[in-house]
């Protein structure tokens, strides 16, 4: 190993492995949070975590984030070859610094920016309420934090399918137009499937926060709609019980990582050429 690379060594250990060794640490064993002689070796914690209520919560910030993660798509993927089409690169560099420069502003502030327009006295409701219609409930449901995260996410949707795109061969589209291939049959039998793992990147990248967030459920969703990472912050800020908190984190990280070796496998066989295009 290389002397200019401990700096990241030690980065990684000290940030990185010594965090996730207290998570296991915690997660693996019950007692008093003060006092680690009490502590001992138990899976009660995963147990607690199997029953109905948690696992209610599980499964719904799965839905969600899930829903999200299409819609990032259905709405990313038109944008992204809208852009990657554009013949000059001005116009294209310009396009996707439009998605890039909301990045800049602290997530929460974007996140806060929801509530003056989808509140009780927000922008739409005053809208509506000057034409002459009641106030709409549009805020504290599961569709405002489905809005809120497809807002904050969908950047992360667009750019890797953006920059597979962009990078496409286009003489495997002009064989295809002198094969007589149509501009319907070119996209699905050819730029689609070469757009793939841009697509496959995009689906890690967006659903990977969206079913960890809770800073989103917390702001749009209220009291009504409660998710893992609200759980999760619950059991390490308010009540203290570090151990199930772990716990949880424990599953949810196993669950993105399934997540992410599904999607890396998938665009892998693609990239290998194993997918076809034909």
């Amino acid at each position: 190993m290389r002397k200019a690379s401990y700096p990241y060594v030690l980065w990684m250990l000290i940030f990185i492995l010594i965090p996730l060794f207290l998570v296991g640490y915690f997660a693996f064993t019950t007692g008093n949070s003060t006092d680690y002689e009490t502590f001992r070796f138990s899976l009660e914690n995963f147990r607690r975590f199997l029953s109905p209520i948690y696992l209610d919560v599980l499964g719904r910030s799965l839905m969600l984030s899930l829903i999200s993660t299409v819609i990032c798509f259905i709405l990313g993927y038109p944008i992204a070859y809208i852009i990657a089409n554009k013949r000059k690169a001005k116009t294209r560099n310009n396009l996707i610094l439009l998605f890039v420069i909301p990045m800049w502003m602290n997530f929460l502030l974007r996140t806060y920016a929801w509530l003056t327009i989808l509140g009780k006295n927000g922008i739409i409701n005053s809208f509506l309420n000057f034409l002459g219609f009641e106030s709409m409930e549009l805020l504290y449901n599961s569709g405002s934090v489905i809005l809120g995260m497809v807002y904050n996410f969908l950047p992360f949707m667009v750019l890797p399918i953006y920059s597979v795109l962009v990078k496409m061969d286009k003489k495997l589209i002009e064989a295809a137009q002198d094969l007589g291939a149509d501009r319907k049959t070119i996209f699905r039998r050819v730029i689609f499937p070469l757009s793939l793992p841009g697509v496959m990147t995009g689906f890690t990248m967006v659903f990977t926060p969206a079913v960890s967030t809770f800073i989103i459920s917390n702001l749009l969703g209220g009291n009504k709609t409660t998710l893992i990472g609200n759980v999760i912050e619950q059991q390490f800020i308010y009540t203290g019980d570090w151990h199930f908190g772990s716990a949880m984190s424990i599953v949810l990280m196993v669950i993105i990582l399934i997540v992410m070796a599904l999607t890396n496998k998938g665009g892998g066989d693609l990239e290998g050429g194993r997918g076809g295009l034909w």
